[in-house]
């Protein structure tokens, strides 16, 4: 017997083809719950509809040429609506366009009762009058922490930020190493894991909770994990469309999913950033670092990147001999907004037992500060939007 939702839904079905009204009704008659079924087939026409109807779900098909136009306008038009994309299978740039325009899902053609019946069922079982939109507190807030060179110690501060999020009260959180030229997330956490982000670019087109839940590892913290694969591990860039893809399944799952990301720069590390509500920039206080992190300052903000999204981090700020922060804000002409002072016995010694500082230790000065990173990031994304630090970049370095 097929598992479905324990009420009647009202379905929107936005295509052109009348067979694929007559696809998704059979697949609906063989369910238990008696779903209402109605049917537009001219895309003009279909917020009108849906504003009319204010259905629970909305499936729009592949047939029409301006999907992402028309789902984006169908989320604006009735936010409480949940907007699923039906699309041809390993449509992987096609599905991410729909996503990344506010589809919550995405389910693979031809449908199939046992397809639509899981994501009915995950929809009334999340409770889904669904309210789309950055700003909605059902969607989890994503960090990337990103560095201008290595050696900055940003994979520590993230998985120590992360595991502080844990700590703070902050539910689940996931953590994605996306550093793949040098992952070292799984040395940091001591996991031996047999799965990686490859692993789900295949299936993309069926990814739901279960699959990426068992590609996802788990550390004794509750911390899950979506491992880099080793260097050379795969034959392809994994795409901006497939990164916003699973960010998307990570938000609704996670109330935080944070970011390692390395370098270099480039359109896969773009796809992390685009999708990202805070961008933490980790940097030591040394002239090479603050040069380089000018450089990529300059490219996030060239890139259209909200200057209030962009967080300076100075780790080791308390480094004998290094420039002061004063002088760090002087040279990048922007605030710093948190530092993390210097203990680089006890950081090296973490790394090498594979046991977080902020897991391996109750009480010191870089344990509080990791936990006041973590404890300000949520104070942040718990604000109001008009209430959030105002701009914190005044000006480039000329």
């Amino acid at each position: 017997m097929l598992a479905t939702p324990p009420r009647a839904q009202r379905i929107l079905l936005v295509a052109i083809p009348r067979a694929m009204r007559n696809e998704v009704e059979e697949a609906l008659q063989a369910l238990e719950a008696g779903h209402v079924l109605y049917w537009v087939s001219q895309a003009d026409l279909a917020q009108a509809r849906a504003e009319e109807l204010q259905p629970d779900v909305i499936l729009v098909d592949d047939s029409f040429a301006n999907v992402p136009e028309l789902i984006a306008a169908l989320v604006h038009a009735v936010p409480e609506s949940t907007v699923i994309f039906l699309s041809a299978a390993g449509a992987t740039e096609a599905i991410g366009d729909a996503t990344f325009a506010g589809a919550r899902s995405f389910l693979p053609k031809p449908v199939r009762p046992e397809g639509l019946a899981r994501i009915l069922g995950q929809i009334e079982a999340h409770g889904q009058a669904a309210q789309r939109g950055r700003g909605d507190d059902s969607l989890g807030h994503t960090v990337v922490f990103c560095a201008p060179k290595g050696g900055t110690g940003r994979t520590s501060l993230a998985v120590n930020t992360a595991i502080g999020l844990i700590q703070e009260g902050e539910g689940s959180v996931s953590l994605v190493d996306a550093d793949y030229a040098s992952p070292a997330v799984d040395v940091v956490l001591n996991l031996y894991p047999e799965r990686s982000i490859v692993d789900l670019l295949p299936r993309l087109s069926q990814m739901d909770e279960g699959l990426l839940q068992g590609v996802m590892a788990e550390h004794a913290s509750g911390l899950r994990v979506l491992m880099a694969p080793e260097p050379g591990g795969t034959e392809a860039p994994v795409s901006p469309s497939e990164i916003q893809q699973i960010l998307a399944l990570l938000q609704r799952l996670y109330h935080w999913t944070v970011v390692d990301l390395g370098l270099p720069m480039d359109d896969t590390a773009y796809g992390f950033v685009d999708a990202s509500d805070l961008i933490v920039v980790s940097v030591l206080p040394e002239m090479v670092g603050l040069r380089n992190m000018r450089l990529m300052i300059d490219a996030l903000l060239d890139r259209g990147v909200d200057p209030d999204r962009l967080w300076v981090v100075v780790n080791r700020a308390t480094l004998a001999g290094g420039i002061t922060i004063a002088d760090i804000e002087k040279r990048l002409h922007t605030t710093v907004r948190y530092r993390i002072p210097d203990d680089q016995p006890l950081a090296t010694q973490a790394v090498n037992r594979g046991v977080p500082v902020i897991v391996g230790n109750r009480s010191g000065t870089l344990v509080r500060a990791y936990r006041g990173l973590a404890f300000e990031l949520r104070r942040e994304m718990s604000a109001p939007e008009e209430a959030r630090t105002g701009r914190r970049l005044f000006g480039r370095a000329r």
